[in-house]
């Protein structure tokens, strides 16, 4: 699938960002600890969704679909908190990192989403999906499930949604916070 010159610019920025954050950065190994903890759960939560995830063609509500309509965005979120705390500068320069990103993610990146998916996904799938978005909150879980459908997680699908390759990114990056909070 090509990219659109807006996703292109978009994502030009956000690893332009991640490159300038890691070079900028004073880790210390408390907070690369602390913050591995959001990027692991991050990564599990992306891992988990991305095999369960046929894009488009399906309505998913099976993993964790059953839980948040976005589970990617959350594990997206997860891992920018993570990284964010891991890249750690200095008190006031980390906590306006997380200020920002949350203020893009939540004021840009999620609203643009929620306008554009849940239409084209209703077209798509009808009263089904309308059911399911009136259920299941875009981001943050729910304690009630939209109830248990029969797929189960594949590895297949986890590799046709190139989620390998974004694991084997967030172990690069935890591995040079790592290696320059020792080393620092």
């Amino acid at each position: 699938m090509k990219r659109t010159r807006a996703e292109s610019f978009r994502l030009t920025a956000l690893y332009a960002g991640l490159l300038s954050l890691a070079l900028l950065s004073s880790p210390q190994r408390p907070t690369v600890f602390f913050g591995a903890t959001f990027v692991l759960i991050g990564a599990a939560v992306r891992l988990w969704a991305a095999g369960h995830l046929i894009k488009t063609r399906e309505l998913i509500t099976s993993g964790p679909y059953r839980f948040t309509r976005n589970p990617l965005y959350l594990g997206r979120l997860l891992i920018f908190t993570g990284f964010a705390l891991m890249a750690w500068i200095n008190v006031i320069a980390s906590l306006g990192v997380l200020v920002v990103g949350w203020a893009v993610f939540f004021g840009y990146y999620l609203p643009r989403k929620e306008r554009i998916e849940p239409t084209r996904l209703a077209t798509i799938h009808g009263e089904r999906y309308r059911d399911y978005f009136r259920s299941v909150p875009a981001l943050f879980p729910t304690c009630r499930p939209w109830p248990a459908d029969e797929r189960s997680w594949s590895l297949r699908r986890l590799h046709r949604n190139r989620e390998v390759l974004t694991l084997l990114g967030l172990v690069g990056m935890m591995a040079f916070f790592l290696y320059k909070s020792a080393n620092g």
